[in-house]
């Protein structure tokens, strides 16, 4: 229920395989959070299919909002702002969310919000820790996404770092398929992982001027596993789980390490689908002591409309409004980062 002098925002969600909406208060409180995934129906396939996951967002879009706004105890008429994903993602798909949310903004006369779904990850922190405020260094690690972020404001981003090819997600769920392991790839790599030992060693995934990259550690476990067929030879695969991820992520947390000494950083937080692993969790411990470190709710690493909608509760604030030319925006980038060369 809304309450004087509160802002509360409805937040939209279809950038990939979920439809979302969620109602937050203030950019902090979730009042509701609605997740429908098409993980079983894209797990036949191997992976996303577009046109599929399109056409279910188009079903199930006007039953998720409805169901937020149920579990909120709120009406349309109650809502400051509706605040959509605009990219980045697969096109169809975003395209169901900003069209619903443009209509839905035009016909209750409420200001449409357009979120960059990266920096949506980010502010799914603040739903976790409620105390978390800029300046802070943030470990981006989605799906389509990799860096480290120093977050100076809630709008104004530093990016000290990023992928030049795969993100760390993409490169869990290409080597999950690698493995004969089904979608999604990352949390079925997790599990495998703990069984096995890390005995393969792959090369470090940051590049010479401080970047990362993440195809050739992909194409390193493809040669072993192929090499090892050619050869007739069985293979751990759980041995070779444990070893991409310990490859995947120990190079993530050394480099951000190296920021954090460098900056004398006092606060990290984590985002992205890749925060939900059990070994990245586990080696955040090891960072400096004293450092703070926030991670989010397990629910909160994958996609969900309850970051959209706190990104979209300071863009509120800011009078950051779109009109009804908003189109989806299949590829995007922070705020602040640069072009950079391998």
């Amino acid at each position: 229920m809304k309450q004087n002098g509160d802002i509360c925002i409805l937040g939209i969600e279809s950038s990939c395989d979920e439809t979302a909406a969620a109602l937050v208060r203030n950019g902090r409180e979730i009042l509701s959070d609605v997740v429908l995934s098409q993980i079983d129906i894209h797990r036949l396939y191997g992976g996303v299919v577009p046109e599929i996951a399109s056409r279910n967002h188009v079903e199930a879009i006007d039953v998720v909002v409805k169901e937020a706004l149920r579990g909120a105890g709120m009406s349309l008429a109650d809502i400051d702002a509706i605040a959509v994903t605009y990219g980045a993602g697969l096109v169809g798909a975003l395209l169901v969310g900003v069209s619903y949310a443009k209509g839905l903004a035009q016909a209750q006369n409420k200001p449409l919000v357009a979120v960059n779904h990266i920096e949506g990850h980010i502010c799914a922190n603040y739903l976790t820790y409620p105390d978390l405020t800029p300046p802070y260094t943030c470990l981006l690690t989605s799906g389509g996404h990799t860096a480290i972020v120093n977050v100076l404001d809630y709008d104004r981003y530093d990016v000290v770092c990023s992928t030049v090819d795969d993100a760390v997600g993409e490169a869990f769920d290409k080597v999950a398929r690698v493995l004969g392991l089904s979608y999604p790839g990352g949390p079925q790599i997790d599990k495998l992982a703990q069984q096995g030992s890390p005995v393969y060693k792959f090369h470090s995934v940051v590049t010479s001027n401080g970047n990362f990259s993440y195809s050739g550690l992909k194409t390193a476990v493809i040669n072993l596993m192929h090499n090892a067929e050619q050869k007739g030879e069985q293979i751990n695969k759980a041995d070779v789980a444990a070893s991409f991820t310990h490859a995947a992520i120990d190079g993530l947390l050394d480099r951000l390490n190296c920021e954090i000494r460098q900056n004398n950083a006092k606060t990290v937080a984590v985002a992205g689908g890749v925060g939900a692993n059990s070994y990245l969790r586990s080696r955040l411990a090891d960072l400096k002591s004293g450092l703070r470190v926030c991670l989010p709710k397990l629910s909160l690493c994958g996609d969900n409309a309850a970051m959209i909608a706190s990104r979209g509760y300071y863009m509120y604030l800011n009078g950051e409004f779109a009109d009804l030319s908003l189109n989806a925006c299949p590829t995007l980038k922070l705020r602040g980062e640069k072009p950079h060369h391998r």
